[in-house]
């Protein structure tokens, strides 16, 4: 199942950076469990899609998740023999653009080792290095 944007106002966006630490959504907001990014990167959609469904397919379907990342940023190339100019390519594929310290997947309603367990595989398809948190008891 492809992760896309339905429309999109500009079509051939600048590329965006991924250096620096997040400004939001650094504190889980839905779950009890979360996934957090240690260093930035463009995460495409296929290896979002491959974190959830590792993730449901651990937790026997049981709980919920929350993905709190989506693919806005397309990334365009131009074809392979295609000379300069004429503009920019078409858009390849689409990315989020994920920083240091952002939640991308929350758990809830499974206990600490399946939750553990299952964003442990996800952590596997992703390009990064993530850290597992949870919410503190003082927390909201």
């Amino acid at each position: 199942m492809a992760v896309i944007p339905k429309r999109t106002k500009y079509r051939r966006p600048h590329r965006l950076k991924y250096t620096g630490r997040s400004k939001g959504n650094r504190t889980l907001s839905f779950g009890e469990f979360g996934l957090q990014a240690q260093e930035g990167a463009w995460i495409s959609q296929q290896q979002i899609e491959a974190a959830r469904v590792a993730m449901t397919r651990y937790m026997k379907r049981g709980g919920k998740i929350w993905i709190n990342i989506f693919p806005h940023l397309s990334l365009t190339a131009k074809g392979i023999g295609v000379r300069q100019g004429k503009g920019k390519g078409s858009p390849e594929k689409w990315v989020a653009v994920v920083k240091e310290g952002k939640i991308m997947f929350e758990v809830a309603g499974v206990s600490e080792e399946i939750a553990r367990e299952a964003l442990r595989l996800a952590m596997h398809k992703l390009p990064i290095k993530c850290k597992f948190v949870k919410k503190e008891s003082g927390e909201a």
